[in-house]
């Protein structure tokens, strides 16, 4: 696999999808260049994030990056954030319902309700441990990606949802 070029997405139907992401041991060159390939992936498709189980791998790892693009104009500005070996630490009891996409489920775009605030812990490519508080589209963006890493894409969770929220008029 060339690490230098955009990587395939998984879609739905891939069994890669359906699979648990194995921790991450050994932080080194290679996993800066999935990292850097990810990266590459997700903006070429207009994402502000993906799942390395994504791009058919297991470990796991994904990154954040919000940056408003067509398919999430409203969306805040952040720097691209890897996120290996994520924890959520605990959630907000307030939740919120939101229109989500996924690379993985082309054309489709699902209401998910999703906790408004998370305390996270991840490593970062060196290794480190981070810790901190998300809300709002990033809170969403986590979940999301965390959700890939466990196995469960858009079509699973909309499933968990009971009852499944209404949206409301602005």
């Amino acid at each position: 696999m060339d690490l230098n070029h955009p990587l395939t997405i998984a879609t739905t139907g891939d069994d890669i999808l359906t699979l648990t992401a194995e921790p991450v041991t050994v932080f080194d060159d290679k996993l800066r260049a999935l990292a850097d390939s990810m990266l590459s992936t997700m903006l070429s498709a207009n994402g502000v994030g993906i799942a390395a189980t994504q791009v058919f791998s297991r470990a796991a790892m994904f990154i954040m990056a919000s940056n408003p693009n067509e398919r999430y104009p409203d969306a805040p500005a952040m720097s691209p954030t890897v996120v290996i070996n994520p924890k959520i630490l605990s959630t907000s009891a307030a939740t919120e319902a939101g229109i989500e996409g996924c690379l993985s489920i082309p054309g489709k775009r699902l209401n998910i309700l999703r906790h408004s605030q998370i305390e996270v812990q991840y490593q970062s490519l060196d290794g480190q441990w981070q810790q901190q508080m998300l809300h709002g589209f990033v809170a969403r963006i986590f979940q999301h990606e965390y959700d890939h890493l466990q196995g469960i894409t858009l079509l699973e969770r909309i499933n968990l949802m009971t009852p499944q929220p209404e949206v409301m008029p602005c």
